[in-house]
């Protein structure tokens, strides 16, 4: 019989996948625990919206983050900072700094665990950064620090 399961279940298939189970483990244990649901016309209607329905999210998502990916490739942004003598600021550059510079300047918002800095930014000078946008797309940009 195939069924759609509603819940991941151990050694069947994760939540969402359209299965073959046998006749008695789905009356018996499947059905009375809502764990799935019989694959008649209407829930195979329903599983084939859901399944369109999450891959034009996931295009629609990749698209847009390649749109950032364009904006961003090879831009620098300019921040600055206040440092002591030899030119060692106080304090560094943080990705969250990073991410709210993005996010003034073309009004992206990035999380900040999505910058990935080379290395601390600890003085005045020019630093590559990753932008992670999608799973596999990248932004790289620069991180130039001058005196505020």
């Amino acid at each position: 019989m195939k069924v759609i399961l509603l819940q991941d279940v151990k050694a069947l298939g994760k939540k969402g996948d359209l299965v073959n189970a046998s006749d008695g483990y789905a009356r018996n244990f499947l059905f009375p625990k809502n764990l799935a649901r019989e694959a008649n016309a209407q829930a195979m209607n329903e599983y084939k919206n859901a399944e369109n329905s999450k891959n034009f999210k996931i295009a629609t998502e990749k698209k847009q983050a390649e749109g950032y990916k364009a904006q961003l490739e090879g831009k620098t942004f300019e921040m600055k900072a206040k440092a002591g003598q030899g030119g060692r600021l106080f304090g560094s550059i943080t990705a969250k700094q990073v991410a709210e510079e993005i996010k003034k300047q073309y009004n992206i918002n990035i999380d900040k665990r999505k910058v990935v800095l080379e290395s601390d930014i600890k003085e005045f000078g020019s630093y590559k950064a990753d932008v992670k946008l999608y799973t596999g797309i990248v932004a790289n940009i620069t991180v130039k620090v001058s005196e505020a």
